[in-house]
């Protein structure tokens, strides 16, 4: 299972950055991507849920990014996207991207939950 994230960058607080991730399987066939998230991980703290969105779509967020930030998905393209508005220096860290799948390969039936590599993100004047 490949989790391939793309959109970090620096930007000024106010700013907006739009993160992609893109699932992929490199042998079999992806069967149903279940709930996709994105986490993040600032310098010296723990890695932190900031949305996560369920294969029908009703998404959560943390309180620190309400309003602010918004997770969406295009099955078709198995892709999870986070718009991220009003940035702030606070908003800094890796992003990753997390899901949980079920995929078939020689007929075999797998789920497993995978993780990307991680994207930076750096609010900064």
């Amino acid at each position: 299972v490949q989790l391939v994230e793309y959109g970090g960058g620096l930007v000024q607080p106010g700013g907006s950055l739009r993160l992609s991730c893109v699932v992929s399987v490199t042998s079999g066939t992806i069967i149903r991507i279940n709930d996709m998230a994105w986490y993040r991980q600032a310098p010296g703290r723990r890695r932190e849920l900031v949305a996560s969105i369920s294969s029908g779509g009703s998404a959560n967020y943390a309180d620190s990014v309400k309003g602010r930030f918004t997770i969406s998905r295009d099955n078709a393209k198995n892709t999870v996207y986070l718009q991220m508005n009003s940035l702030k220096p606070e908003d800094t860290a890796v992003y990753y991207c997390n899901t949980d799948l079920l995929y078939s390969d020689y007929d075999v039936p797998i789920a497993q939950r995978s993780w990307g590599q991680g994207t930076q993100v750096t609010v900064s004047s």
